[in-house]
């Protein structure tokens, strides 16, 4: 991709978010989402936009309460073609914080419920790095690859990168969270610095930064690691 196509991805995506803000979907992310979700809603949307548009299947690592997960859930429903939606979750409990909950696997199955998707996620339980977490991913996709990859658990997502870059189409869509935002946010630098790394090196091409701290791109198409 030359640098006029790259500027034009760039632009292009920023339009398509633009747009739905005169659909009916967009009041169903902002109305979800306030209640549900700790990013913003123009990252809601575009998950919902590429979860709609993407070829292959979904893997989301880091569902918390599911406010990413049901947006894709409704790009899957609203897509022309059917394909799989996997979200990676441990659970476990939160507080102290406007979405606390003391547990988070049940917030997350009954947000699925009440909006009618459950049938259209798989969750798998666990940590992404898990020996028994990656066999149960490989094993619900089968044949499929990912075409959408939606990070949002800790800070190292070149783990996550590589533990599942087999699985990873070529031009693979990434939506990757804490890339930015306040000084208090823990996982921001070492989110950065592995992101920055990967685009350095040619595996991740940028394509554009939303929200609080949310960065969007691509793979490039380069082999990634096998996972052990």
């Amino acid at each position: 991709m030359n640098d006029r196509q790259h500027y034009q991805a760039c632009f292009d995506l920023m339009q398509a978010v633009a747009a739905y803000r005169y659909e009916s979907i967009h009041r169903h992310l902002e109305k979800f989402g306030k209640r549900e979700s700790m990013v913003h809603l123009d990252v809601l949307v575009l998950t919902y936009h590429l979860a709609r548009i993407c070829r292959g299947s979904i893997l989301e690592i880091g569902a918390f309460r599911g406010g990413a997960t049901v947006a894709a859930a409704w790009g899957v429903r609203d897509a022309r073609e059917a394909k799989k939606l996997i979200t990676i979750e441990p659970g476990g409990s939160l507080r102290k914080h406007p979405l606390a909950t003391r547990n988070i696997l049940g917030s997350l199955k009954r947000n699925l419920a009440r909006q009618g998707v459950t049938e259209r996620v798989t969750i798998v339980e666990g940590h992404s790095f898990e020996p028994e977490v990656v066999a149960a991913v490989h094993r619900a996709l089968d044949a499929d690859q990912v075409g959408l990859l939606i990070l949002d658990a800790d800070a190292n997502c070149k783990r996550d990168i590589n533990c599942y870059g087999p699985k990873l189409m070529d031009g693979c869509w990434l939506i990757i969270d804490d890339y930015g935002g306040s000084a208090d946010n823990s996982k921001v630098s070492a989110t950065k610095t592995q992101v920055d790394e990967l685009v350095n090196s040619g595996r991740l091409l940028p394509l554009g930064y939303y929200g609080f701290g949310t960065w969007v791109g691509r793979s490039q198409g380069i082999m990634l690691p096998r996972a052990r």
